[in-house]
């Protein structure tokens, strides 16, 4: 299943978070027409600077290596292909393209690229390079890759990949990672948690397949004893007072807007949690990569936690 329209702690979102703020699939056609972010709690891009020099405190080392990812089937004629080289346990360089099947990018398709200009102001020929571009800058801070405007589907899809490739890396996994693109979702349930606490917390995601649809979706924050943000009462609070939101509010409304619009793309982002729902999408999109392999096994998240 392609999703047609579409950011960590989701790796290392929790880089770029306040201590109180709330914490794809691939598309060949692009919309600028969804927010990347709210003003309204502080963006992931936004300590940047700051969280490359803070220190980590948890997450797997980056194991050297070539990690490969590419997707089995071609969508509207093209495929993406990506890779990131790890050495000294930083990604080193990186390649990332959508090739048709006689492997010619789509930044050489010039009726594609005047075609998607004149609808979105942005072409394969921008977007493309842009993206590597900011992989080649934050390293394995994805939450800080900007979503580039008009190009949001191949953005969140392009932040998705980059995360499963990091996670190949924490477990030096060099088999390509083949994403089944185009299938319908498999019935069953797909699970996938953070290893890692941050703020006391991590994430556990699971969703219900049936039919084909998700027709359950179960998002949260647990501590260690496996009690929900959400009855967190002096966390609710505070975080209330500072960005009118809580753990309660955002948590129902990101797992119901899920099973409404079936796509991570169209989930709403939380005003006041953007970074929860940048988080939330991301994670969907991966468990929604595992639904159309029929991948039951749960994924684990090694993500990487830095000291503030």
């Amino acid at each position: 299943m392609m999703l047609s329209k579409v950011f960590a702690t989701v790796s290392v979102l929790a880089v770029s978070v306040l201590t109180l703020s709330a914490c794809g699939s691939s598309s060949s056609s692009d919309s600028s027409s969804k927010a990347s972010s709210s003003k309204v709690e502080k963006s992931s891009s936004s300590k940047t600077e700051e969280s490359s020099e803070a220190k980590q405190t948890a997450g797997g080392a980056l194991k050297d290596g070539t990690y490969k990812l590419e997707e089995a089937d071609f969508s509207h004629g093209y495929k993406v292909e990506m890779s990131i080289t790890v050495a000294d346990g930083k990604i080193s360089d990186s390649t990332y393209d959508y090739v048709d099947k006689d492997g010619k990018s789509k930044q050489d398709d010039a009726d594609y690229e005047k075609q998607m200009k004149k609808v979105n102001n942005v072409g394969p020929k921008e977007y493309i390079p842009e993206l590597k571009e900011s992989l080649d800058k934050n390293g394995t801070n994805v939450g800080a890759i900007d979503v580039v405007s008009g190009a949001t589907d191949s953005s969140l899809t392009f932040k998705n990949y980059v995360q499963q490739l990091i996670q190949a890396a924490q477990a030096g996994s060099t088999d390509t990672i083949k994403i089944d693109n185009t299938a319908k979702m498999k019935d069953g349930t797909y699970t996938l948690e953070e290893k890692n606490y941050s703020h006391g917390y991590r994430v556990h995601f699971e969703i219900v397949v049936a039919g084909g649809k998700i027709t359950e979706s179960k998002y949260d924050n647990i501590d260690k004893d496996g009690k929900s943000k959400t009855d967190d009462a002096a966390y609710e609070k505070q975080m209330k007072k500072v960005n009118n939101v809580g753990p309660k509010e955002y948590t129902k409304a990101l797992n119901e807007s899920l099973v409404k619009n079936q796509e991570p793309a169209k989930v709403e982002v939380v005003s006041g949690a953007t970074s929860s729902s940048d988080s939330f999408i991301l994670y969907a999109q991966q468990l929604i990569n595992a639904a159309q392999a029929g991948n039951t096994n749960t994924i684990e998240i090694d993500n990487i936690v830095y000291g503030e």
